[in-house]
């Protein structure tokens, strides 16, 4: 039971207002690269909404998903999913090829998680080789403003991101114990250790965090909110409140 007296986060509805709209993970939608994301796909799905008079998509939580692969189940609130990155939208930021991002044969009807994984982890990972190795100043200056606004949660989860796939992906309570207690000489040599697939972390969330923005930026202009799930604060399409 709520108490009325305490504020609620809600759009400043009038007491008039209706609307209606769909719900569907944005994993569900078409892709030739095994799973649906947040590029060309959605910005299709938001025009359909538009041209069937729905004003809301409720997209459930796009967290980074655990065993299971169940968007109930993330390991992170603050984090998205980066199985959701467009290589479409890569592509046209120049950090990949179309010949890079050729996939393989992959299930009309159902997303294959173990063939999409890996396909998507090797296409983000040659995204930051090109993106370490070219000249891209915008680019770099707005990861590194990325990094600097989103610092509260950031590294850490990274860190903790690389630890587990160093530890064969064990429960974090298995891990050496002075990783477990956070001893600061054990993080700091962790962190030197694992610098580069650290930064690649994060640059997967900023990729990600990007490419929702300019989700989010056209839906606005089509009259479409994007509304998540209360299970998971994930920014990048508004998850946890309306957008």
């Amino acid at each position: 039971m709520r108490d009325d007296s305490q504020s609620v986060n809600l759009p400043p509805f009038a007491a008039e207002y209706r609307a209606s709209g769909l719900l569907l993970h944005v994993t569900s939608l078409p892709s030739p690269y095994g799973i649906g994301d947040v590029g060309p796909g959605s910005i299709n799905w938001i025009d359909r909404l538009h041209d069937a008079g729905q004003s809301w998509w409720q997209a459930l939580p796009l967290g980074p998903t655990g065993y299971g692969n169940s968007p109930y189940q993330p390991l992170s609130s603050f984090v998205g999913n980066r199985l959701l990155i467009s290589p479409d939208w890569l592509m046209e930021d120049g950090l990949l090829t179309a010949g890079e991002c050729a996939p393989p044969s992959f299930p009309r009807t159902a997303v294959d998680y173990g063939t999409v994984i890996p396909f998507k982890h090797r296409l983000l990972e040659r995204a930051w080789m090109n993106f370490s190795a070219g000249p891209c100043p915008a680019l770099k200056t707005a990861f590194e403003q990325f990094c600097h606004d989103q610092a509260h949660w950031l590294e850490d989860y990274a860190l903790f991101r690389v630890l587990k796939a160093r530890h064969n992906g064990a429960y974090y309570l298995d891990w050496p114990a002075e990783l477990i207690q956070r001893v600061p000489t054990a993080l700091a040599g962790a962190r030197r250790d694992l610098a580069t697939q650290i930064d690649q972390i994060c640059f997967a969330q900023f990729l990600l965090f990007r490419q929702g923005e300019r989700l989010k930026k056209h839906a606005r202009t089509k009259g479409v909110r994007l509304i998540g799930d209360q299970s998971s604060s994930c920014s990048t399409t508004g998850t946890g409140r309306a957008s």
